[in-house]
């Protein structure tokens, strides 16, 4: 009976072992079987995408020449103007003091004149009747003649406080035109707003901005990482959000010399403005300030040997490229890679790899089960 036990205690272990191997060696096989793909040769583009906004290539402010009240808008925003157009008028409102100044100046210029006429009156006498020399009445002359152009000067000083203009027009008001031709893009004042004239302290108040919305440029910000590769002259392709399924031609025509504080991003990452034109068609209407996207071609290398990206891994510790090449039936073996420039979806191989290889798809995903609909 102890020797039948034995027998029987000796089958489970040796049933249970032959279980254990079976469970071991099946669970030793990938649940997944890989795909390969090989290496191929193709043309890769490496480019960057720079956001930014169009803006009028030249834009103009029109500010008055006098201070005053808006008096008159006569045109709106969106109208298409011709230089000396007019734009506005302003209604002078003359500073008392500045006013009670310019009349105290023309009551003295009358003072002096008055003076210098009776000068003259007596020394012309003299003059006539040989008593003084043509040299002195001359200067009598001279001083009677400025006495009068003082006047004049005053008088017309006075005309320009009360009235905005030295013509004597009965108009109390001053016209306000445009100086190019273009759009008008804002009228940032209305009727009964104060201004103030253009001079050398201050900018005075615009009136209305123009521009010629047909000259156009972009203007966008691209990495530092980026903007090395960037030439004074290339091309590229431009996108608005507002005009889908459209690209427009450009010409890169700036790119920032020194990085500003207020171009970097908040995730420290520092930028360069650059500028380019756009060529707009005809058939088009583009408005100023339209967000949008250049495509710009840093580099570009034809007839050269490519995997996808996807299919690169990196190593943990050096993080430098490797793939998975098949050796056998679903045996791979690592092989370091030397790659190049990429477009975001195939990168260039420079070495480790040949056009026969076959590099394992690592990351491919299982297809979802499709669920059968209950009856």
């Amino acid at each position: 009976m102890k020797i039948l036990k034995y027998i029987g205690i000796a089958v489970l272990i040796i049933a249970a072992l032959f279980a254990a191997a079976y469970f071991i060696k099946s669970n030793s096989k990938s649940p997944i079987t890989y795909e390969s793909e090989s290496p191929f040769i193709t043309s890769i583009e490496e480019k960057s995408v720079a956001t930014g906004k169009v803006i009028p290539e030249d834009e103009v402010a029109i500010k008055p020449q006098i201070s005053g009240i808006i008096g008159e808008i006569l045109v709106e925003e969106g109208d298409k103007l011709q230089a000396g157009d007019l734009i506005a008028k302003i209604k002078v409102v003359p500073n008392e003091q500045t006013l009670n100044t310019a009349r105290g100046r023309v009551s003295n210029a009358n003072i002096a004149l008055n003076n210098a006429k009776i000068e003259y009156d007596r020394n012309k006498v003299l003059f006539e009747k040989g008593v003084i020399s043509s040299q002195e009445f001359n200067n009598i002359e001279l001083t009677y003649n400025q006495a009068k152009q003082e006047l004049a000067n005053a008088q017309s000083d006075l005309q320009i406080i009360r009235k905005g203009s030295a013509g004597g027009s009965t108009s109390a008001n001053t016209d306000v035109k445009a100086t190019i031709a273009g759009t008008v893009l804002e009228i940032p004042v209305k009727i009964g707003d104060q201004v103030i004239e253009s001079n050398n302290f201050n900018d005075g108040t615009t009136i209305a901005s123009i521009a010629d919305l047909s000259k156009m440029i972009f203007e966008g910000m691209v990495d530092e990482a980026e903007v090395g590769k960037l030439e004074v002259g290339s091309p590229l392709k431009i996108s608005f959000g507002a005009i889908p399924d459209k690209e427009f031609e450009g010409k890169l025509k700036f790119v920032a010399p020194k990085w500003n504080e207020e171009e970097e991003t908040s995730s420290g990452v520092v930028q360069f403005k650059i500028e380019a034109d756009v060529f707009i068609e005809d058939n088009h209407f583009i408005r100023a300030g339209y967000s949008a996207n250049a495509s710009l071609t840093l580099e570009k290398k034809d007839s050269v040997l490519a995997i996808k990206e996807a299919l690169l891994q990196f190593d943990r510790e050096t993080e430098q490229p490797y793939v998975e090449v098949e050796v056998g039936d679903q045996e791979f073996e690592r092989k370091d890679v030397e790659t190049g420039i990429s477009d975001g979806i195939n990168i260039e191989i420079i070495s480790g790899l040949s056009e026969s290889d076959k590099v394992k798809v690592w990351n491919k995903t299982e297809p979802e089960k499709k669920e059968t609909a209950s009856n």
